[in-house]
């Protein structure tokens, strides 16, 4: 990155952290219907910052919910195309009196920023904004062509933005999505995250005897559907922690060697890591 660059962004300290203040002070909570209001004032204000950044064809899209941002700029024909994704509204703050300061009155101690969204997510999806803005101020263009498509459900799911995704491939084609929604591995240690574990939703119903059953008289006798439900799961996993559910492995590639030799460079301490992340007296 040119050093003017980054002048340019040292002269703007102070403004960037005035307008992040302003984002992070909106109440844009997606899962509470009473801030439906702060909700869409959060995707006015990153649209403006879009367009102050030089995007074009920005536009806050509604949605049968929550709104999207989007915007782009593709200057430079034949060059790669980047999509950065974001997400603009918040999880509810409670517990509140867990907060040493108010969640939506953004406040800095020990030179960190403190307020819901501050990490997840406006603070990154800002930066994006902010390091178009600055590229362009400085050298006029940018290395690559930018789309940016933002969102304000992420908290409850994305139902929108999997519709608008789907029904808008053209718009969105592009070589690589950006996603600054997990965080660095360290401090001062930039990361790159390629990947998270997932989550597989099912509902499983059981069902037992046709009436309430005295146990006196029929446990141990009568099927349980409770019982059932719980040696089920217990069947999921072996004791060493493999899913025994068939077939599940087997689109699942091992880590390569230079990827384990990366991880034995991270600076883990696997007692700091119990102690003040997990909570727990040992690893599975």
């Amino acid at each position: 990155m040119p050093a003017n660059v980054d002048q340019y962004v040292e002269e703007n300290r102070e403004r960037f952290l005035a307008e992040l203040i302003e984002l992070l002070r909106i109440p844009s909570i997606s899962t509470l219907p009473e801030h439906q209001a702060d909700v869409q004032q959060a995707a006015d204000h990153v649209a403006a910052r879009l367009a102050e950044a030089g995007l074009d064809n920005v536009e806050v899209i509604p949605t049968e919910r929550h709104p999207l941002v989007y915007g782009e700029w593709l200057g430079v024909p034949g060059k790669p195309t980047v999509l950065c994704y974001g997400h603009y509204d918040v999880q509810p703050p409670d517990p509140l009196e867990e907060w040493e300061t108010p969640p939506f009155e953004p406040a800095l101690r020990n030179g960190n920023l403190y307020a819901r969204g501050a990490a997840d997510d406006k603070g990154q999806m800002y930066t994006h904004i902010k390091a178009v803005e600055a590229l362009r101020a400085v050298t006029g263009t940018l290395p690559v062509n930018i789309k940016f498509l933002i969102e304000g459900e992420e908290e409850v799911g994305g139902a929108s933005i999997a519709r608008y995704v789907a029904d808008n491939g053209e718009k969105l084609r592009a070589d690589v999505a950006l996603v600054s929604d997990t965080a660095m591995y360290a401090e001062g240690m930039p990361s790159l995250c390629t990947g998270l574990r997932g989550l597989i939703y099912a509902e499983v119903s059981a069902s037992g005897p046709a009436r309430d059953l005295h146990s006196g008289l029929y446990g141990g006798a009568a099927p349980n559907a409770v019982y059932g439900l719980i040696e089920l799961l217990a069947k999921a996993k072996d004791d060493n922690g493999f899913i025994r559910i068939p077939d599940l492995y087997e689109d699942v590639e091992p880590p390569a060697p230079e990827e384990k030799a990366s991880w034995q460079e991270l600076p883990f301490d696997e007692s700091e890591f119990l102690e003040k992340e997990v909570g727990a007296p040992a690893l599975i």
